[in-house]
């Protein structure tokens, strides 16, 4: 095996089975640093051992480089490929064979942990036609939110990147920011910009749900939004601990989504599996359309669609309302609608 590939491999399948994120970032740093010597440069450490001289790399990394430079599949790699061997999720096979793409990811752009280029990639690889690349915006601090000047420069480099890996599509996007009054976080001209716009809650998801419904009601009438982020903001499980979810009126937010055409989100995340499974039905009753997201940040959690794939089989949701199920040119004509 080429070092490289496995060390970046290891990396992939520890973010899908949710390790904690360091100890898949120590890969991938361990992947760049070996990336960027030249051809000889690595055959001589190779051959004498001295990898761990290197920036990023430790005993652990170095070990999985060496075994497969030696022509071997590194034992922690094969560890690993054995746990992957299954679905995420059981039960979601059919509707995961109608999606073409995944219209929620971030990027290290905002709180993501790799470049733009390694997010397509792995989209490509794993079958998808397109990616929306949906960095957060600039209210969201915490997660470095793209200020319009880096928006603008993220603009520039995906496109940059689509003439690249072409005829995949990187649709440029952003996880917008719903405000307290139900404004959103970003210039409208930079919005108007782009294929898909998520607008998501981030911030005082313990107001009443009165307010709450006014908000969500008012940011899903806007008419740039095209997909409704993780509604409840809830948390089952994951290393953030559990949140309870939003209280908000659920038939006034969804009748909303419906009149706007706007798409209810079914996030994909462990942690999240938002919305609940009793807001889900309610969705599928009252005939929304839905974007079934990963949320992903980094390459590896691209696959927790296997977890939305089979919450959506199960809740019957019909093909015809899922907006990732449609080709690019459909789903484009509608995001641009």
């Amino acid at each position: 095996m080429d070092p490289v590939a496995a060390l970046k491999r290891v990396a992939y399948l520890m973010e899908r089975e949710r390790a904690e994120a360091r100890r898949a970032t120590a890969f991938r740093k361990a992947a760049r640093r070996l990336e960027g010597l030249g051809p000889r440069e690595l055959e001589r450490r190779l051959a004498t051992g001295t990898l761990t001289e290197l920036a990023d790399v430790g005993q652990r990394t170095a070990g999985v480089a060496m075994e497969a430079a030696g022509g071997q599949v590194p034992d922690y790699l094969a560890d690993l490929e054995e746990r992957a061997g299954v679905p995420l999720a059981e039960g979601g096979d059919e509707v995961r064979g109608w999606l073409r793409g995944d219209l929620h990811s971030h990027s290290e752009w905002s709180d993501g942990g790799t470049p733009i280029i390694d997010m397509a990639r792995a989209a490509i690889d794993l079958g998808h036609d397109y990616l929306a690349l949906t960095d957060h915006s600039p209210r969201l601090t915490v997660a470095r939110g793209l200020s319009p000047e880096r928006l603008r420069e993220q603009l520039d480099a995906v496109e940059r990147l689509n003439a690249e890996l072409a005829p995949f599509r990187i649709l440029t996007g952003i996880e917008v920011d719903i405000l307290d009054d139900g404004g959103l976080d970003q210039e409208p001209e930079l919005l108007a910009r782009l294929d898909v716009v998520v607008a998501s809650v981030h911030s005082k998801l313990r107001m009443d749900a009165a307010s709450m419904t006014r908000r969500m009601v008012a940011a899903v009438e806007h008419p740039l939004v095209d997909v409704l982020g993780h509604c409840t903001g809830r948390l089952v499980t994951g290393g953030r601990g559990t949140r309870p979810e939003s209280q908000f009126d659920a038939e006034a937010v969804f009748g909303a989504c419906l009149d706007n055409d706007v798409a209810v989100e079914l996030n994909s995340r462990p942690e999240r599996l938002d919305p609940p499974t009793r807001l889900l039905e309610l969705v599928v009753d009252l005939g929304c359309r839905v974007a079934i997201d990963t949320d992903a940040h980094a390459p590896g959690q691209l696959e927790f669609l296997d977890h939305g794939c089979a919450r959506a089989q199960d809740a019957g949701v019909p093909r015809e309302r899922i907006v990732n199920a449609l080709p690019l040119d459909d789903l484009l004509a509608w995001t641009n609608r």
